[in-house]
């Protein structure tokens, strides 16, 4: 089966390569899209970062370079391993797509995301998205009813954007700032209207400002190039500041911002993953005693997300700006992400060729 595989920075190739073997526990999947993640983007610019590095394996899959890409998919199930009576072959799904430990318990509550060298299905190992088929443990697996296949793709990431709601505490009726308006900023965007806020995003990009607009993800829509975002952000907020603020950009001035624009006592929860060490103004930390919070991926937010979604009350369709063919990675993909991130959102990518 064809595969996208990591070797190296700015060396991903397109293969043939070995279908997974069900085993025991398991459950296989034929894949019909993968998005593309800013992380596969940093893996193919400055890794490996999650891939492990060359001559290493990780503790947990065993797996080093090259490694099948890909943790933002969704798929039909075409078989299901021995002890596996919950699903049925036919049925539609998305992987959460973790690699964890065996002993780590997923019970309600547990944050399994924090557990030691935890990484990811499509970057550490244990096959990944863009690839035709992959068999998965069991516990990973959540049926989307009849949610499209493209659009769940995009399960994964609206997750993230779900848990770093969660983190953040925030209610319904309160007032949220996003600064940076990239995959992640629109689909935390989307769960937040969803949750009953009233959503403030902070962006340079006119196709993203445009997007967030015509989307209805965010009720106003800043500049920091034409207002002073945390003075806006302010009045909006009856002159307060926001109750909570995230952080998408890995831009150290949007961090400034956020600091400014939120009330006291309220809470910063960094989504973004930074490649650089950031800089914080304590003095402003300390004197309006701000929360703030970390957040990486997600933990039981799967199916609140996927319900989300079902329940319409989070449209993924228009954040979708492109769909490709496994073999068009590299020129349509990756290259646009990087060199034309201004006119695109998410694109998705279809391992087997539409007939």
């Amino acid at each position: 089966m064809k595969a996208a595989r990591y070797y190296a920075a700015k060396d991903i190739r397109i293969e043939d390569i070995p279908e997974p073997t069900l085993v025991p526990g398991s459950v296989a999947i034929n894949v019909a899209w993968c998005g593309i993640c800013g992380t596969d983007l940093h893996e193919y610019l400055d890794g490996p970062i999650f891939v492990p590095a060359p001559g290493h394996v990780h503790p947990i899959s065993q797996e080093g370079s090259p490694i099948t890409l890909g943790h933002e998919f969704s798929g039909t199930i075409s078989a299901l391993g021995e002890g596996v009576t919950d699903l049925e072959v036919g049925q539609n799904v998305v992987v959460e797509p973790y690699i964890i430990g065996e002993d780590v318990s997923l019970a309600d509550g547990e944050p399994y995301q924090l557990s030691p060298d935890m990484n990811f299905i499509g970057l550490a190992g244990h096959g990944g998205g863009l690839s035709e088929k992959i068999v998965v443990q069991r516990r990973w697996v959540h049926p989307i009813g009849d949610i499209p296949l493209d659009q769940a793709a995009l399960i994964e990431p609206l997750s993230v954007g779900h848990h770093a709601y969660v983190r953040s505490g925030a209610t319904a009726g309160q007032t949220a700032l996003i600064g940076g308006a990239g995959p992640i900023g629109l689909l935390l965007a989307a769960v937040l209207k969803a949750e009953g806020l009233t959503v403030i995003m902070s962006e340079l990009s006119t196709a993203r400002k445009e997007k967030a607009l015509s989307t209805g993800v965010a009720d106003y829509v800043l500049d920091p190039s034409e207002v002073d975002v945390a003075a806006e952000a302010r009045t909006i907020s009856g002159g307060r500041g926001v109750d909570v603020a995230f952080e998408c950009s890995s831009v150290n001035a949007v961090l400034d911002t956020l600091l400014d624009a939120v009330k006291p006592a309220g809470v910063v929860v960094n989504v973004s993953i930074w490649g650089h060490p950031a800089t914080v103004d304590m003095q402003k930390l300390v004197l309006k005693e701000i929360d703030l919070r970390g957040t990486i991926a997600y933990a039981h937010d799967h199916a609140a997300t996927i319900k989300l979604v079902q329940d319409g009350k989070v449209n993924l369709e228009p954040f979708i700006t492109g769909r490709i063919e496994l073999d068009d990675l590299i020129s349509q993909g990756f290259d646009q992400l990087i060199n034309h991130n201004e006119t695109q959102v998410k694109i998705i990518v279809r391992p087997v060729p539409a007939n």
